[in-house]
This record gives structure tokens, sequence and C-alpha cells, in this order.
């Protein structure tokens, strides 16, 4: 599993010229999931996504629902490519739509559990994702990492 967070100052989301998800404030989460990824890999990411400390206030860093920030969740498969062999990324680790589609959404309802306003993305759907980037602050999780957090 990976996920891409990118801070912003706003965000959307849009299939078929419709905006289906936008957030002002928060993070824009890219969520790849791979075949081997479990529910309790995706609690960890999600838990870490929630904490995070990378919003600057008067009073320090604080995490997304600190500063009443939102998360908007958006499917990506294309963050397991793997670009070791040749110039044709294989997404072979990629989980198949069956076993990623609900862990995508197990991830999102998690941050929702926490207090935590996210929008979403359609899953398998081609997107189109507008987002200014603050700071600019883009930071990559993974579930090894993750686990060594805890």
């Amino acid at each position: 599993m990976r996920v891409v967070l990118q801070r912003v100052t706003e965000a959307a989301v849009r299939v078929d010229d419709a905006v289906v998800g936008e957030i002002g404030p928060g993070l824009v989460a890219l969520v790849g999931i791979g075949s081997g990824d479990l529910a309790a890999d995706v609690d960890a990411l999600a838990a870490k996504t929630a904490a995070l400390r990378i919003f600057d206030t008067a009073d320090g860093a604080r995490c997304v629902a600190d500063v009443a920030g939102a998360v908007l969740v958006i499917s990506q498969f294309t963050l397991l490519a793997d670009t070791r062999r040749g110039n044709r990324p294989s997404w072979t680790g990629a989980a198949s739509p069956d076993h990623a589609r609900p862990l995508v959404e197990r991830f999102a309802t998690n941050l929702e559990d926490r207090g935590i306003t996210v929008a979403r993305g359609i899953f398998g759907a081609h997107m189109v994702v507008s987002l200014v980037n603050d700071g600019p602050v883009t930071i990559v999780l993974d579930r090894e990492g993750a686990k060594s957090t805890k």
C-alpha cells in the first residue's frame, strides 16, 4: 500500500466534467492498494495520515483534524507501478478492483471515524484532479513505514 499526501489550500476531482469531490484546506490522499495489502495496513496508514503534524499554526505543528481540514481520498493504482524493467510500467503488484475498492473505502471511512471531513473520487473512473499544493508539502507513506511508527 502506498499513499501520497499533498497538503493543499483547495482541491477538486471531476469525472465527466462534473465535480464529484472537493475540499478547502487539508490533504489530498492518493491511495494505491497492493495485492497483498490487508485491512490492518489500511488502518495503520489512515491513522498515520490523521496524526501527521504538517499544518503550521501559531501554536506549532498540528494535524489535519486540529486545523478543521478535510481529506480528498482518490484511488490511484498507478502508485504501484513497477518501472524497474524497460519503459512500460507494470502494475502486476496492484490489487484487483474487487480487493482494492473496499480497502480504499475503509481508508476514507477510517478518517471519517476520526472526525475528519472526507470527500472522495470515484473508484475506477477516469478522474481529473486539480489542487493547489500548500508549501509545497508532499509526503509518501507506505505500509512498511506505517508499521514502524506504532
